[in-house]
């Protein structure tokens, strides 16, 4: 149904009819000047909307400095005689233009299928529809989103039939879905810890691991999509961007040492006796989605350290600085019981091969999932419908929240430095409320023609030297090698609990050999051969990464790596020189993609050219902790978040440095990694 569902929201513009009602008013023509700036502002009093305030009414302060209103318009959704809504969009293209165009409200329809039950998704289909009917008017634009679309994929238009039948008519919630479902990923965690136990008295070692790798993960993508979503938004328009946000809520999953606790006995292999998640029945088939333990290992790993209580506030973060607003909405209304007595996404067989919730874990999950709906709303201004049967009337309080406003525009007197300037707006009346933006990210005089305002400003003489090695490197993406080779080093004293030497080689070409032979061979100073690995890509796959542990320590200098593809119809040989370095230390990294090509799931790869509806993921094999920055070609740090994490596996520790791509325009850019020294490694980004 997921898959349904973003098939609608990205056909949205397809489907449409008109709204009645419109503000017969006439539209104020805001600026666009680089200082210029626009504040729409939602004043209340008890719960009410102010609809008679003039702009001397109003106090508005950048900064600690008051600012003059230039420009000031009121808004009242509704009003007014019928008219047409004008013209409709009919690709994603000339929905964008239309966002730029219309002076209409925005708002987005966030829907969570994996956090919303079945009943709950039919549910708060009829109240939904009624709170957009009368919450919309022809001017005002709507999109839908779900977990796994590119925000920039929004289609925007003026009302559809199609996702009101999908609200009014389709069960659309599986949340409640017992089984791992149709994600390959799930099916594969499933496989790979599938709950057998040996005995109906005695527990599986690897008990209740299936089931809190899925729910995490799915988690993880919900919120991947919202700090996606919340960062797209600030360069759509600069106005308040409404969220309706239609989830059961998260349990903000944190650091779970049980998660990745040493098991006693390793998983059964893929092709074991196990369980197929989609039946429920044990198989000795694998099972379609089957990756190996060592993926699986890596994911348990990377899941039981999640931190996703500071990931909400980063979140609420992106939103304040793209005047963004949530407005969550729990499709339960009051519930007793968090989940099943055997939870969603069990994984296992029999009592003892799942195991249940206790009334006490009950009761923290659904406090969690209410404070993290309530969080989003309180953080961003918005309103949380949470905890009530009464979703009709929850429904119309954030539609009266919406229906008058005000829309402010001053021209700043701060610098454009590139930083985030905080607002404020005050009612000089007594007893009035008010909802404003909390600030905007200012341009730097250097953005007006790039058209970047994330980074943060630094004044930067010339290229740093590592930044330009680094970014040296990229000439390799220019030519166009039909076979590209990278490696990463580790060199590390006997007796640190990991291999001496290591060397990891990732290979990728550039399309599609099936079932390509790859072999890796690690050659000291005089041409001999001192390790080597082969492996066999698997069919529709274009990157591998190989492993060689030569049998003795190697000394620190010059080596170099020879890579041999071999497929049905030719033969592919690359070279590259490394340098492994003095005992205790490591050098390069392993390089990962992830998105919408990749079902979301990290890849490796040796091709350093990124879009931005993906994730990158940086693995270094170091045993000391890392900072990491994101920067530009010229060494400025970027406020977007670098997420560092550790992984351990049978070759080792790994620092692990994640950056989503969406804010950035397409160039060149440097992730730096620091310890006792810091080491830099460029990446590209493109349209």
């Amino acid at each position: 149904m997921m898959s349904k569902l973003a098939v609608v929201a990205a056909a949205m513009v397809l489907c449409v009819e008109s709204l009645v009602g419109q503000d017969s008013s006439p539209r104020a023509t805001f600026r666009t000047d680089a200082n210029y700036v626009r504040v729409d502002v939602y004043p209340t009093r008890d719960g009410s909307p102010v609809t008679d305030l003039t702009a001397d009414d109003f106090e508005l302060v950048e900064e600690g400095t008051a600012q003059t209103i230039v420009q000031f318009q009121r808004v009242v959704a509704g009003a007014g005689s019928p008219a047409s809504p004008g013209r409709e969009p009919s690709t994603v293209a000339e929905s964008r233009e239309l966002v730029r165009d219309s002076s209409g409200r925005l708002v987005v329809l966030f829907l969570d299928p994996r956090h919303v039950d079945l009943t709950a998704s039919r549910n708060i289909g009829a109240p939904l529809v009624q709170a957009l009917t009368s919450l919309l008017d022809p001017n005002d634009l709507l999109g839908v989103m779900v977990p796994g679309m590119d925000a920039r994929d929004i289609a925007f238009g003026r009302r559809t039939t199609t996702i009101e039948n999908v609200l009014a008519r389709d069960w659309w919630g599986s949340r409640d879905r017992v089984a791992a479902g149709d994600d390959p990923v799930e099916r594969s965690y499933a496989s790979c810890y599938p709950g057998v136990p040996p005995s109906a008295s005695v527990p599986a070692v690897d008990q209740g691991i299936a089931q809190d790798m899925i729910l995490r993960r799915r988690e993880q993508q919900t919120l991947d999509a919202l700090q996606d979503l919340a960062i797209h938004l600030r360069s759509v328009r600069e106005e308040r961007k409404s969220v309706l946000v239609i989830s059961d809520g998260w349990t903000l999953y944190g650091p779970n040492p049980v998660l990745s606790r040493p098991l006693d006995s390793p998983p059964p292999p893929t092709t074991a006796v196990g369980v197929d998640p989609r039946s429920g029945r044990l198989s000795t088939s694998p099972v379609a989605g089957d990756t190996s333990l060592r993926t699986c290992e890596r994911d348990r790993m990377a899941l039981a350290a999640l931190d996703h209580e500071a990931r909400l506030r980063t979140i609420i973060d992106e939103a304040n600085r793209s005047n963004a607003t949530f407005y969550p909405i729990d499709p339960r209304g009051l519930v007793a019981f968090d989940d099943n007595i055997v939870p969603a996404a069990g994984v296992g067989v029999g009592p003892q091969g799942n195991p249940t919730l206790s009334p006490r874990e009950e009761s923290r999950r659904l406090a969690s999932r209410a404070s993290s709906l309530r969080t989003l709303a309180d953080g961003t201004d918005g309103l949380a419908v949470v905890g009530t049967n009464d979703l009709a009337t929850g429904l119309r309080r954030i539609t009266v929240d919406l229906s008058a406003y005000y829309l402010l525009g001053y021209y700043s007197t701060g610098k454009l430095d590139g930083r985030f300037h905080r607002i404020s707006v005050r009612v000089k009346r007594p007893g009035v409320s008010v909802r404003a933006r909390r600030g905007y990210q200012a341009l730097r005089a250097s953005d007006l023609t790039a058209g970047n305002a994330i980074a943060t400003p630094t004044t930067t003489a010339a290229v740093r030297p590592t930044v330009a090695t680094a970014l040296d490197t990229l000439s390799e993406v220019d030519r166009g090698a039909s076979l590209r080779v990278m490696a990463a080093v580790a060199s590390r004293p006997a007796g640190a609990g990991a291999p001496g030497s290591m060397v990891w080689v990732t290979g990728e070409i550039a399309d599609r050999l099936g079932g390509a032979e790859v072999d890796a061979s690690l050659l000291d100073g005089g041409g001999q051969v001192v390790a080597t690995a082969h492996r066999v890509l698997p069919a529709g796959t274009t990157a591998a990464l190989l492993s060689l542990s030569p049998t003795t320590a190697l000394a620190a200098g010059e080596y170099s790596v020879r890579l041999v593809a071999r497929g049905p119809t030719r033969t592919e040989t690359a070279t590259l020189a490394v340098q492994v370095p003095e005992r205790g230390d490591w050098s390069g990294v392993v390089f990962y993609r992830s998105g919408p090509a990749s079902a979301n799931r990290d890849v490796v790869t040796a091709d350093r050219r990124y879009r931005r509806t993906e994730r990158l993921r940086l693995d270094a094999p170091s045993t000391e902790p890392l900072t990491a920055r994101l920067l530009d070609r010229l060494g400025n740090p970027f406020r977007i978040p670098v997420v560092l994490g550790t992984r351990t596996d049978a070759e080792g520790s790994w620092v692990t440095a994640s950056v989503t791509l969406a804010p950035l325009a397409p160039g060149d850019y440097v992730v730096d990694l620091t310890g006792g020294t810091t080491r830099t490694f460029g990446f590209r980004v493109i349209p």
